[in-house]
């Protein structure tokens, strides 16, 4: 392993902190969990009531600062692409027939945000995956954003407040969540402690030790687990390119950013005041949807009634 040098660690004091311009959004995953149903159809772009997912975390994307989505996508996945490229025969044919809503719906995916795409070959991991992407940042950005297309982080706005925190502390920012101490094994969980100074706007910010991946609830370090929002310091695909592989042969993203510790970069948690949407699996997405569907205004009142009554009927 090669350590640390002064020039590689660097006070936030004396580092330029610009906001994230990229956002890697890892897509090449099979969707296992949702076959046969994604045998031809990406689990990105199962809706959640009417809006893929992946375009909802465009929107959290743009709201958030960054001006490209750097999608990474494998060999046979070019369908997640297709979602955000152009439709106007479709858009006027739309408008032809009085419906306006519906084709201003279908154009906004190709508004939201500029989108790159990068082919990962072979399905080494989420860190191999992030790594990949480097070839779509520009020279100047000093840090990068990830955002797992599974994982709705609600409400939204959380990437903002990573990159405040960023300013504050420099250095890398993940997002946590505090759950009960038995659920902690479904997660990466967080060894933390206090930060150096307080956070502004009265936000949880903790300092990150280290990670454990899935522990036991009588071995974990805390009961702070990471979601899937990474705001990370440009030195992470320095980092991937010098670890091993890990569990299952795959290069793991907490694997460098453990790395990236030990070699005295800041590291911080945001405590998201709020819950997640697990689009992976097909609880977790129903649950969504239903959500969702319940906040819609054209939908959500009859959800509302049928549910009740249905509830009912189980009792």
């Amino acid at each position: 392993m090669i350590p640390a040098t002064d020039s590689d660690v660097t006070s936030a004091e004396e580092r330029v902190i610009t906001p994230a311009r990229t956002v890697i959004v890892p897509a090449a995953g099979m969707g296992t969990r949702f076959l046969p149903a994604t045998k031809t159809v990406p689990k990105e772009l199962l809706p959640v009531v009417d809006t893929p997912g992946i375009e909802i975390i465009a929107e959290e994307a743009a709201s958030a600062g960054a001006s490209r989505l750097a999608i990474v996508t494998a060999p046979s996945k070019d369908g997640v692409l297709g979602h955000f490229e152009a439709r106007p025969d479709l858009e006027e044919l739309l408008n032809q027939r009085g419906k306006e809503k519906i084709a201003a719906k279908v154009a906004r995916a190709s508004e939201v945000i500029a989108v790159e795409s990068v082919i990962q070959d072979k399905p080494l991991g989420l860190g191999h995956a992030v790594l990949v992407a480097e070839q779509l940042l520009a020279d100047d950005e000093d840090s990068v954003a990830v955002m797992l297309p599974d994982d709705l982080v609600l409400p939204m706005g959380v990437m903002e407040r990573m990159a405040t925190v960023r300013e504050q502390f420099g250095g890398s920012v993940l997002c946590a969540l505090e759950i009960p101490r038995e659920e902690v094994f479904n997660y990466g969980v967080f060894d933390i402690e206090d930060a150096d100074g307080s956070a502004d706007n009265n936000e949880i910010v903790k300092r990150v030790k280290g990670m454990v991946e899935k522990p036991s609830p009588e071995e974990a370090p805390s009961n702070f687990v990471a979601v899937g929002r990474y705001l990370l310091d440009r030195a992470i695909f320095d980092a991937l390119r010098r670890i091993p592989r890990g569990k299952g042969g795959e290069y793991q993203l907490t694997d460098a950013i453990e790395l990236l510790i030990q070699e005295g970069h800041p590291v911080h948690i945001l405590v998201h005041q709020g819950f997640r949407h697990d689009l992976g699996n097909p609880g977790g997405f129903i649950r969504a949807c239903v959500d969702f569907g319940l906040k819609d205004p054209a939908y959500g009142p009859g959800l509302k009634k049928y549910l009740e009554q249905r509830l009912a009927e189980e009792q």
